[in-house]
């Protein structure tokens, strides 16, 4: 269980809108570094699904932190 507060709990559901917003841009950096060649050797869409990766890493933990949240 996670304890906070009013202002804490505004934050990270702020934070969880704006990376799920996010999504279509990241989608979009792969899709643009799918054209430029070789995947294998590809640097642009390495760092894009790095990006992505990272992402919706944190999107699972803020709902997991927000599932679980109470106010105090």
């Amino acid at each position: 269980m996670t304890y906070l507060r009013r202002e804490g709990l505004k934050k990270l559901k702020e934070e969880l809108e704006r990376r799920k917003g996010l999504r279509p841009e990241i989608s979009q950096k792969i899709q643009e570094a799918k054209t430029l060649g070789d995947l294998a050797e590809n640097a642009e869409y390495h760092e894009a699904l790095s990006v992505q990766s990272f992402n919706e890493g944190r999107i699972m933990e803020l709902e997991e932190i927000l599932r679980q949240a109470q106010l105090i």
